[in-house]
């Protein structure tokens, strides 16, 4: 990944993914389990990153989909989160207002004068300052209530207790200052929550969604400046799969199982591409010396070489990973052997390699 570079990922069940729906094109990419009354019963935070000028929102809930109604960002402006009854027209009206120069309770004030159903509306933003507006309408389903603290707002509704709005805000104040980056803060800070109960519902559809925006030069390649960008649709945990999917897009240490490939497979390539021409050609046979069955750099190299013979797609950028054995290339190698009249010899050396003795 390039080092200016950020995550712009997605995961959707059948829909595009897109965060930045106007009130007139939801209609057509909302899940059929959304009712005629778009509700999302659900907890989030919005929040933003003083020192990188980030802004964002995570979100979890009981529904499909949650991430393309409830989360919208603006770089260099901040981030709302509107839940419960949701009017998705309050995202792009808040940041307006926020862009224009109101304060949070500015905006949130103006926005919901003369909404008929704010009683049911849950709503959260946060400006770039760090200073944030909340609405919890005394008509949305118990538990529900928000909290909020510096540059954060977190809400929810139909929670098992005020316990999941605590375990939120006390996750993202822990990690103010910690430089970590603002989309693995608010993983973290969704999983707290839902480690302690979550949604009180059973039996529905899961869906959770990560949305940051970077204002800063060279952070993200898109205009609107979104960098983060991960929409579960639906799986069975959520939040453990937006962590998933973050930690091995960015490439966090312990994503995977590092590991040398070693053992007689990697025996098996080096025979083939010696016999082939590719490896050790200055040896009339392989001998299993010190590091015979290690897939080492040497190997990695011959693979390479062998593949870009055979049109195979080259290592590096836009290309295969170094070293890459997979079904196609086995069967190429076999083939290759076929054709020089070498694989039944050279089947033969493998033979005993290949005996079951368990």
């Amino acid at each position: 990944m390039p080092a200016r570079g950020t995550l712009r990922l997605g995961l959707c069940a059948l829909l595009g993914c897109a965060t930045a729906l106007t009130a007139e094109l939801l209609g057509a990419q909302e899940p059929a389990a959304w009712s005629e009354d778009l509700v999302f019963h659900t907890f989030s935070i919005a929040a933003v990153d003083p020192e990188t000028g980030e802004s964002g929102v995570a979100v979890t809930t009981r529904v499909p989909c949650v991430g393309n109604g409830v989360p919208w960002v603006r770089a260099g402006v901040g981030a709302v989160a509107t839940q419960a009854s949701t009017r998705t027209a309050y995202g792009d009206e808040l940041l307006d207002l926020l862009e224009e120069g109101l304060t949070p309770e500015e905006a949130l004030s103006r926005a919901t004068a003369g909404d008929e159903l704010l009683p049911r509306r849950q709503v959260g933003v946060v400006a770039l300052d760090g200073t944030s507006a909340q609405h919890t309408g005394d008509g949305t389903n118990p538990w529900a209530g928000h909290r909020s603290g510096p540059n954060y707002a977190t809400q929810g509704n139909l929670l098992v207790g005020p316990e999941v709005i605590e375990a939120v805000a006390l996750s993202f104040e822990a990690s103010e200052g910690s430089g970590r980056h603002l989309a693995d803060r608010l993983i973290e800070a969704l999983a707290a929550g839902q480690a302690v109960g979550g949604d009180a519902r059973k039996g529905r559809l899961q869906s959770a969604a990560v949305v940051v925006a970077d204002p800063r030069e060279g952070m993200s390649r898109r205009a609107d400046g979104q960098t983060a960008h991960i929409n579960v649709c639906e799986h069975p945990t959520p939040v453990g799969e937006l962590r998933r999917i973050y930690d091995t897009v960015s490439g966090t240490l312990g994503f995977r199982t590092l590991a040398q490939p070693q053992g007689n497979d990697v025996w098996h390539v080096k025979v083939i591409l010696h016999a082939l021409g590719y490896y050790r050609t200055t040896e009339t046979e392989l001998a299993q010396g010190d590091g015979w069955d290690l897939y080492d750099d040497e190997i990695v190299m011959a693979v390479d070489a062998f593949r870009e013979d055979q049109g195979q797609t080259t290592p590096g950028f836009g290309g295969s990973p170094p070293g890459l054995v997979d079904a196609e290339t086995v069967a190429l190698l076999w083939s290759r052997l076929d054709e020089a009249d070498r694989a039944e010899e050279v089947r033969a050396l493998l033979r005993d390699l290949t005996r079951v003795r368990r």
